[in-house]
This record gives structure tokens, C-alpha cells and sequence, in this order.
């Protein structure tokens, strides 16, 4: 009777395990390496905007999705503004830049 409990309980455990895909990538999402190189390139070009004298690091906000960046906040300058995309142009992996940073007046 026990051997019977304990088979029917593996073969639940076993089915739950079959069923249920913890860290499965569905529609619309990353998988662990494409996080990764995604943080990385964003990490490369926050760096180089801090060391930029041209652009303020603090007010531009930059976000990474499968190698196309995303640049938003605020520039000084239409200067900044496209000294700022062309950073992020020149960073490695970056396949795309979308800049919706604004200029203030």
C-alpha cells in the first residue's frame, strides 16, 4: 500500500516537472544570454557617457532590447543630443538607436 502512495506521488511529482517550465523564454521575452549581453551593452554606454564631456549621463536614460537601445531624457543641446546617439551607435552589439532624448529650450 505505501509502495503504491510513493509510485503515484513520483509519478504527480514527475508529471508536474513534465508540465511546468520554470525558466522557459515565452513571446516578448529574453533569454539569460540576451539579458546579459543587453545589460552589458547599456552598462558600455552609460560608462562612455560618463566619461563624455559632451553629454550629461545623469539626464539621459538608456534602456537595451535584443542589441536596439533606446535613449530618453533630457539633452542641453541638439549637440548632446546626437553626441549621445552616436556614442551609443559606436558601442559593440549595438544593433539599433532609437533617441527620443528632448531638447530643452
Amino acid at each position: 500500500m505505501i509502495t503504491r502512495h510513493l509510485l503515484a506521488a513520483t509519478l504527480v511529482a514527475a508529471a508536474a516537472l513534465l508540465v511546468t517550465t520554470g525558466c522557459a523564454v515565452t513571446r516578448g521575452q529574453e533569454s539569460v544570454g540576451a539579458y546579459i549581453d543587453d545589460a552589458t551593452i547599456t552598462t558600455q554606454i552609460k560608462s562612455r557617457f560618463v566619461e563624455s564631456k559632451s553629454v550629461d549621463a545623469a539626464s539621459i536614460h538608456i534602456e537595451t532590447l535584443k542589441g536596439t537601445v533606446l535613449l530618453s531624457g533630457f539633452a542641453k543641446s541638439s549637440n548632446e543630443r546626437s553626441t549621445a546617439e552616436s556614442i551609443a551607435r559606436n558601442v559593440n552589439g549595438v544593433k539599433a538607436v532609437r533617441n527620443e532624448i528632448a531638447v530643452r529650450p
